[in-house]
């Protein structure tokens, strides 16, 4: 019987509406200490149950919500001691169990996941390799040429898609290291800007760089992992926002930061999307191509340079990722 909260809560109820009536009993007997030594019992009766319901079910409920919050951010296979066998005992191990079977079933998808995006490579690899060879071949023109330099550019881009999915299994499996030294902040961004941009600009895309106007300080960060974001977010920007025609990137340094953003003049994403965007394999209402993760990627490498990665729409139309990352390590 006890084993059950409702049975407790129950006797416990009764209990008290038990005293109150005999202290009313009381009262009208003409017991009139007895009536008011009655009430008092009742009152210190009535916030000793209390006390009991905040310790026993409050406490552990919110315990639960916390819990199952953290379960919802990613945390799979994390328990909670069960106490207990009432209602919230059998809640926390149903939980528990919840959350074993979870992590199991998304280590099992970042297996899979793994083990397609290795197998994809090597075919991938002798796909474009062989495509850009038979493309220097005198023999092959006009619409064979142009067949081929379509094979070459969709392998290119489904070893892009690869690279993404090999990037969210390390994620996942924790094998996702940064390698931190002091670098260039400004030097990395030009970089990626003339690697990309190039590209970018033979396709018909404007590039506008606002450059910092006082040098930057050294800052800790992994320059091939920053060098990776600031290349997909240019990517992005094309794909997203290649209507407008352009894209503009600005470096600066605000306070004990750095911010950078890239802006582009594109239709911008519906206002109920913002919120996510950057959650894995979320591609809302855009028809664009990809695996939906890598903005995801992007913004695990900023989070783990202690930064910042924000996505907004601009007020004159087009969207804005911003970058914040800190002059010092924390």
């Amino acid at each position: 019987m006890w084993s059950s909260l409702k049975n407790q809560l129950l006797v416990t109820s009764i209990g008290a509406l038990a005293l109150l009536l005999l202290g009313v009993w009381f009262v009208t007997r003409g017991f009139v200490n007895l009536a008011i030594t009655m009430m008092v019992f009742t009152c210190i009766y009535i916030i000793v149950l209390n006390l009991w319901f905040w310790y026993f079910v409050t406490d552990p409920l919110a315990e639960l919500t916390r819990f199952s919050k953290h379960i919802a951010e990613g945390s799979y296979g994390v328990k909670l001691e069960t106490s207990g066998s009432d209602e919230i005992g059998k809640l926390t191990a149903e939980i528990n169990n919840m959350s074993e079977k979870v992590a199991i079933a998304e280590k099992s998808r970042t297996d899979f996941i793994s083990q397609v995006s290795h197998e994809l490579r090597t075919p991938l690899t002798a796909i474009m390799g062989w495509s850009e060879t038979i493309a220097f071949d005198p023999a092959v023109q006009g619409d064979s040429l142009r067949g081929i330099n379509i094979i070459s550019k969709e392998a290119e881009r489904l070893t892009g898609m690869v690279t993404e999915l090999l990037e969210f299994t390390r994620i996942q499996d924790g094998r996702f290291n940064l390698r931190i030294e002091l670098i260039d902040i400004a030097a990395e961004l030009e970089d990626a800007l003339f690697t990309y941009g190039e590209l970018m600009k033979q396709s018909g895309m404007e590039v506008n760089y606002s450059a910092p106007p006082a040098e930057i300080p050294l800052i800790p960060g992994d320059p091939e992992r920053l060098k990776q974001v600031f290349c997909n977010l240019l990517d992005n920007a094309a794909k997203h926002g290649g209507d407008g025609g352009k894209i503009d990137v600005r470096l600066r340094e605000e306070g004990d930061h750095v911010r950078i953003s890239f802006r582009d003049y594109g239709h911008g994403i519906p206002e109920g999307e913002l919120p996510h965007v950057k959650e894995k394999f979320y591609k809302g209402s855009s028809k664009n191509r990809g695996t939906g993760i890598g903005l995801s990627v992007c913004d695990e490498i900023i989070t783990r340079h202690g930064g910042e990665l924000t996505v907004k729409n601009a007020p004159e139309g087009g969207c804005i990722v911003t970058l914040t990352l800190p002059l010092t390590s924390a």
